[in-house]
């Protein structure tokens, strides 16, 4: 007599269900994607493109239209003085947005570090360079107050550093009683402070030093976000900070620490000020705010927080930078440029949006 088909008949009660039912093993759907399905993948991996793409045909276009006039080595190294500032404190910008935070209180936290590097070293002649020091911990200070109000009393970011804008922008008035310290005075007695406007030439091409602390500052903080434990933390945090607690993530410790850095790097760029205008002026830099803002969005920073690169910020700036010297060669309305720059930033959001449902 043959074997009875153990295959056919169940010995288990549960397994009649799996009687008659399909075989098949499971498969996925390989369909190939389309042309603009791939560059969406394409430009959600590599968020610097975009900006990238922006600014050499903004180079092109100004170029073919402007010749020589426009693609000159002396025009070119403008352009990278005029967003020099706006790098370093775009930079500082970065570090939040990529929290998922931003910060309102940049242009007034570096107008203050250099009142204070100016007024510590006339007002109660400190030696220049304890004088800088005390601006540097100015900056970090600020930053780290917002650091604190975010991160441990979870309070809106916007909200912080709203009011931190005010009370910076308030207290810098009042301690330096709007008092401008003259360029003849620092360069006659503390060279130092005006150090970042100091230049190399190599031809025609004139490179300040704000320009190689801007270009080195953001090439280490590229390494940093991209290639340390820290960096990635940083993303985690922006990108989903509950699930960065439950991977062992001190959330509230990186906020902190962000914010800090980013108060910091604020007041080197209040330094890196002093050497652009050459003096130190309580009134400078009003708009750095909103112009490191504007170099994070169309630097396709994603303003949720987790997404984007800083070499694509420092490519906004260029864009605008671009932006105004083209227009300003040619002669047009400065509005123009507003105009051009309002549209980019809107345009920088829409592709974000549509960039960002790849990962929905």
């Amino acid at each position: 007599m043959g074997e009875p088909n153990t295959a056919a008949q169940p010995s288990q009660e549960f397994e009649k269900v799996l009687v008659n039912s399909s075989t098949e093993v499971a498969s996925f759907d390989t369909h190939d994607k389309t042309p603009l399905q791939k560059l969406q993948h394409f430009l959600h991996s590599s968020p610097a493109a975009v900006p990238l793409i922006v600014l050499v045909l903004s180079l092109a276009a100004f170029g073919a239209i402007l010749g020589g006039k426009f693609f000159s080595a002396f025009s070119m190294t403008l352009i990278l003085q005029q967003v020099a500032i706006v790098g370093i404190v775009g930079a500082a910008q970065t570090l939040v947005v990529l929290t998922a935070g931003i910060d309102l209180s940049v242009g007034a936290i570096m107008v203050l570090s250099s009142v204070v590097m100016g007024q510590f070293t006339f007002r109660y002649g400190l030696p220049p360079t304890l004088s800088v020091l005390c601006g540097l911990g100015v900056g970090a200070l600020c930053g780290y107050i917002n650091g604190t109000l975010v991160a441990r009393m979870k309070l809106p970011p916007f909200i912080v550093t709203l009011g931190m804008w005010q009370i910076v922008l308030a207290s810098n008035f009042l301690y330096s009683a709007n008092e401008t310290i003259r360029a003849q005075d620092i360069s006659a007695n503390a060279p130092i402070l005006q150090f970042f406007g100091q230049s190399l030439r190599l031809g025609n091409a004139v490179f300040t030093y704000g320009v190689i602390a801007m270009v080195l500052l953001v090439g280490l903080l590229w390494y940093v976000l991209n290639h340390t434990a820290w960096g990635r933390y940083v993303y985690a945090v922006g990108d989903d900070p509950e699930a960065a607690k439950l991977a062992g993530v001190n959330v509230r410790h990186m906020l902190v620490a962000v914010y800090t850095l980013s108060g910091l790097i604020c007041a080197l760029a209040g330094w890196a000020l002093i050497g652009r205008i050459g003096s130190v002026s309580p009134t400078a830099g009003q708009f750095a705010n909103i112009e490191s803002i504007t170099a994070v969005v169309i630097g396709g920073i994603s303003l949720f927080g987790g997404r984007g690169s800083i070499l694509g910020m420092l490519f906004g700036a260029l864009i605008v930078g671009v932006f105004s010297l083209g227009l300003r060669l040619m002669g047009t309305d400065p509005q123009w440029t507003y105009l051009l720059i309002g549209l980019l930033i809107i345009l920088a959001v829409a592709i974000d949006q549509w960039i960002r449902k790849v990962a929905a």
